[in-house]
């Protein structure tokens, strides 16, 4: 593989955030969290936190960013439209790609959240449907077909996931306060498939996980996803989506978490 190749699919050439993509990637970046934020969005849309501030419910706040979602990007109209690509566009909003997610990772569904992981946070995929080893490969080509089928089927899907992010970074201290990182589980059939970094011990091991994956809160939960369970130490900061931020949320009753990817130090249960 090409020196320059091998580096962007493992960093990224570049990001939106305010921190490099390869110090976020980096599991030193978990031992010492930072906060993390797409350039611009909080800027642009103030009006939205601002509102946010004066709201002491959570349940009241998560509503209040649907409303605003739903206006700013016009969610709201899709019926209105005069025909079936415009409506459709309209209708698959933030949460029908979070939907599409919890069915099947490796849908179009996946590969534009993926991208999203990728040109914000300077993260490459290590997997789509197969194995990404480079970024000129037939594997990333294949992604990146899925990421344009599932771009074309909505409007501004990555704005709004620009947004849902920050929401969720905003939340996430009122609902862990006083912490910059929890203990989160990963259930997987195939561990040893994964880029094995370093073995500190037995069970002690770094590995590096897909630009975005999930995770769970309830380690019994874990072990119903695969053989292998591993606990890490995840910073909020690269908490992209949880299960209960939206009310009505799709992935109630998992404990589910969608982390933002890279080098983890991680500990095999079992």
């Amino acid at each position: 593989m090409p020196k320059r190749g091998r580096w962007l699919l493992k960093y990224g050439s570049f990001n939106f955030c305010n921190l490099p993509p390869w110090a976020i990637a980096s599991y030193h970046f978990n031992d010492n969290p930072q906060p993390l934020e797409i350039q611009g969005v909080k800027e642009s849309n103030r009006f939205l936190f601002e509102r946010l501030n004066a709201i002491p419910s959570s349940h009241e706040r998560a509503l209040l960013f649907n409303d605003f979602m739903s206006v700013k990007f016009q969610l709201h109209h899709w019926q209105e439209q005069s025909t079936d690509v415009a409506r459709m566009s309209i209708r698959n909003s933030y949460l029908k790609f979070l939907k599409g997610w919890k069915i099947d990772s490796n849908s179009v569904y996946g590969a534009v959240l993926k991208r999203w992981v990728e040109s914000r946070i300077g993260i490459s995929p290590t997997f789509h449907k197969a194995r990404i080893d480079d970024i000129i490969s037939e594997t990333y080509f294949n992604y990146s077909v899925d990421v344009m089928k599932g771009s074309s089927q909505t409007s501004a899907i990555q704005s709004q996931l620009d947004l849902l992010f920050e929401f969720g970074q905003y939340e996430l201290p009122r609902k862990y306060p006083g912490l910059n990182a929890i203990t989160l589980f990963r259930g997987t059939h195939d561990a040893e498939e994964y880029d094995i970094l370093a073995t500190m011990a037995k069970r002690d091991q770094i590995v590096r996980l897909n630009n975005l994956v999930s995770f769970t809160s309830d380690e019994e939960r874990a072990w119903e996803f695969g053989r292998t369970v591993w606990k890490t130490s995840v910073p909020l900061a690269k908490i992209f989506f949880y299960n209960d931020l939206l009310p009505g949320s799709m992935m109630k009753g998992e404990d589910e978490y969608m982390i933002i990817g890279g080098e983890y130090h991680v500990e095999r249960l079992r």
